[in-house]
Formats: structure tokens, sequence, C-alpha cells
């Protein structure tokens, strides 16, 4: 029997979508796929409901650069709730700790420098990080206490914007994977003697993704009803975006072959780069993602484009 073809159409590519609220990164994943007609797709990095923003999702050939935008820096701008910790660490929880301390903007300031570089942060109960093979959101919602170990995590800013009013401040944060911003909000207010949420959260960057890439599921929609599926590849980043941060490595024809077909292949000319990640082209063309190593580049995925 011969390979059971894949519905859909072979497109790949970035789409950086402007995720609404209200919407899982599942369900957004799944529109932006039905509106390209497309085979394949992912999104690289989960999005809560209750955010908005930067959801990078790959189409075709970028699923297998994934993992790069997956450990990229984050950016989120953030508003605290004050007087309250909930057990979700944000709006949708109930209320576990009050407090009718308010800080001051001084405040708020001085305290943020304890929590930048690398921290010890303790994930919020409502998390998907596993507990012998569950979800923590699932024990947490059948009544179950989670108790999550502290992980660290790595804050590169932490910013200050304003607070518009007694009972609100908005922040900025650029942070490394694995960071909960929920967490931030409810270890700051603790830090400051009194308690709080997050009570509106929008993703502003994913590694060389941001908010002049963005594309609204509306835009997309209406490209998509007005010119067709094919339109919407016009709104794609090239699989390429992805992996601007690894160094890259030009093969000539020959070697370009070879590692189309998996194998690695010496690097030549007057000086090699450094061993580490590394991504290859070849004639104009992506070849694939891997590392060097010994002198040689060794692929990992190869794309197909």
């Amino acid at each position: 029997m011969g390979e059971r073809r894949r519905k859909g159409r072979p497109v790949s590519g970035w789409l950086v979508l402007d995720k609404p609220i209200g919407m899982t990164s599942t369900q957004a994943v799944s529109a932006v796929k039905r509106l390209f007609g497309a085979q394949k797709a992912g999104h690289a990095g989960t999005l809560d409901p209750l955010a908005s923003g930067c959801l990078p999702i790959a189409l075709g050939e970028a699923t297998k650069a994934m993992p790069q935008v997956m450990d990229a820096q984050k950016r989120y701008r953030f508003t605290i709730a004050w007087g309250a910790e909930t057990d979700t660490d944000d709006t949708e929880g109930r209320a576990v700790a009050t407090s009718e301390i308010r800080p001051e903007p001084a405040a708020i300031e001085e305290a943020l420098d304890d929590f930048l570089g690398a921290i010890e942060q303790v994930p919020p109960a409502f998390s998907a990080i596993k507990i012998d093979g569950e979800r923590a959101y699932d024990l947490a919602r059948e009544g179950e206490a989670v108790e999550l170990s502290a992980r660290q995590v790595e804050i590169h800013r932490l910013e200050f914007i304003e607070t518009p009013d007694r009972d609100h401040s908005v922040l900025e944060v650029e942070c490394g994977k694995g960071t909960y911003v929920r967490a931030l909000a409810r270890d700051l207010g603790r830090k400051l003697g009194t308690h709080g949420h997050v009570s509106a959260l929008r993703r502003l960057a994913v590694g060389p993704f941001a908010e002049p890439d963005f594309v609204t599921l509306d835009a997309l929609r209406e490209t998509q009803a007005e010119d067709g599926s094919e339109a919407c590849d016009a709104l794609l980043a090239p699989v390429e975006t992805a992996l601007g941060s690894l160094t890259n490595v030009s093969l000539h024809s020959g070697d370009a072959t070879r590692v189309l077909r998996g194998q690695a292949v010496l690097i030549r000319g007057a000086s090699v780069p450094p061993p580490g990640p590394a991504y290859a082209t070849g004639g104009g063309q992506l070849l694939a993602v891997g590392e060097i190593a010994a002198g040689s580049f060794h692929p990992r995925r190869v794309f197909h484009l």
C-alpha cells in the first residue's frame, strides 16, 4: 500500500497571530489551519485563553523549527489587580487571600530588582506541568492539593509602566522559557506585603516575532473570504525567520544534496564557526537545522521546501 496522502495544501511559513481573549491556543491553530487549508500546523508556545497577543503558528515545514521559537525570549505587558490572591493567580480563580494594602508606585519599582536575573519561581497550581503523568490544572480542578517545586527562570527586564488607579498597576516583562507571569504577579504582591493577581495579560513578542508582524483572525478571514486560501500565504513569514539566532552555514550544491539526505558534511573555508546550534542553506534554499560539531554540520531536521 502507498503512503496515505495528507489532506490540505503543502503551505509552509509562520503566521504571527494576534490571539484574541477567550480562545485557547489549540482553537487558534485549528482556525488558522482551516483558513489556510494547510496540511499541518502547530503553535510555538501556549498562550492562556485570558491572554491576548503573539501566538506564532507554524505551518508545514515551519513546524520543524518550533523548538527554536519555544525556547526564545518572550515579552509581556500585564496588569496586576491588588488586594486579592487567587488560586489560579488570575481573574478566573477564587480569592484565597485578601489585603487592604495598595502599594505605591515607588515601592513597586524598588521591589522589581529582586525579580531580575535567574530567580526561583513556584509555578501556579493551575498550570500544564505534569505531576505523575497528570496535568496540574486537572488535579487542581478536582480539588486535589497541588504542590509544585520551585524552578529557575530568567527575567531579563521588568519595568513598572503605570498605576491607572489604586487597585491596578501595569508592568512589562522580558523573560525566558518557562516563566509564569501569573506567578510573578503573585510573588510581587507578597513581596510588597499585600496580594495580587493578573487581571490582563498581552504577549508582545516571542523571539523574532513582535507586534508589527501581528495578523488578526478577522484579517485572515477577510482575505480568505475575498481571495481564497492561497491569498493568505502573503501574510506568512518565511520558515527561516525562526532561525535567525542560530549560526548559518552556507553550502555548495554537492554538500547541500548530502544534507538533504540527512548526512553530515565537513564545513569548508578558512574559518569554521564554533560548535553549537546552526542551520544550513544552499543556493538560496533553507536545507536543515542541526548543529556544528568537530568541524562538520550535522543535520537534525531536514526541510523540504
